[in-house]
């Protein structure tokens, strides 16, 4: 799914981890960073490097690290921005009782969160 979802995501600087972990995200997002931890671990024994060390580390295939400092900041204010949890789009819901407030909030929040990390990347790419 991450994959399928990462071309919508390359121009803020992510790659199909970092999908993946925003798409996991969506029900809290408390799991953001425990599912990059999973990813990044992968079938390795789990080493005595930080999970910073690991986003960092330059992948082999491509030679480039998968978080550079300008696709970290485009990810913390995607993640900081995009679709509230489940709980709280359940809340609007109920509160408003009509289920297209809660589709408004996923789809207005996610829109602002992609523009809003997009400019971010793009202005942190220029420093």
């Amino acid at each position: 799914m991450g994959q399928a979802v990462n071309p919508v995501m390359e121009p803020l600087g992510f790659t199909w981890r970092g999908t993946v972990a925003a798409l996991a995200g969506v029900p809290a997002k408390e799991i953001v960073v425990s599912t990059l931890g999973v990813l990044y671990t992968g079938d390795e024994e789990a080493s005595d490097q930080t999970l910073g060390a690991r986003l960092t580390t330059p992948n082999p295939a491509t030679g480039q690290p998968d978080f550079t400092p300008a696709s970290a900041l485009a990810f913390m204010v995607f993640i900081l921005l995009y679709c509230p949890c489940i709980a709280t789009i359940t809340a609007i819901v109920k509160e408003t009782g009509q289920l297209r407030y809660g589709i408004f909030s996923i789809v207005y929040n996610t829109a602002l969160a992609w523009v809003m990390g997009l400019i971010t990347y793009n202005i942190a790419l220029l420093f």
